[in-house]
């Protein structure tokens, strides 16, 4: 038998979803933004540079990047979102108490291209209908007619 998110747990599950769809979100648009960052920089050979010579953004050819890279900032700000993204899948699988094949999926998310949008609505669709279960199971504890 699977184990069953704790009764103390629920009101917790609502603020862990709500974060998870978040990061969720964050964090697949920096992986399909490191995704063209990728296609620019070894398909097409330049980086992006913020307020350089060249004006605001431009690009300019690999490894001459005087001003500011955003290529490497794009990298740097995606491993940190996956950070949260990954404190954000295991708050979310602990409380719901799923197996470990689980959070591995859902991790998952953040290294392939566009599988966070799915799973985002994926996952969420499943925490939110459990939530109704179990919600309307407790209403119906509570008003069981006594004989």
């Amino acid at each position: 038998m699977p184990l069953e998110p704790r009764e103390s747990d629920l009101p917790r599950i609502r603020g862990a979803l709500r974060f998870y769809k978040i990061a969720s979100i964050i964090t697949g648009v920096m992986l399909l933004l490191l995704c063209l960052e990728m296609i620019v920089k070894y398909g097409l050979g330049y980086e992006l540079e913020l307020a350089g010579p060249y004006g605001f953004l431009a690009f300019v050819p690999r490894e001459t990047a005087v001003a500011v890279n955003l290529s490497t900032g794009i990298l740097i700000a995606h491993g940190w979102f996956y950070v949260v993204y990954l404190f954000s899948d295991f708050r979310l699988w602990s409380l719901m108490r799923w197996p470990f094949w689980k959070f591995l999926l859902i991790a998952s998310g953040g290294i392939v291209p566009l599988l966070s949008f799915f799973l985002e609505a994926r996952v969420g669709r499943e925490v939110t209908s459990y939530l109704e279960r179990r919600t309307a199971a407790s209403t119906q504890k509570v008003e069981a007619p006594t004989a």
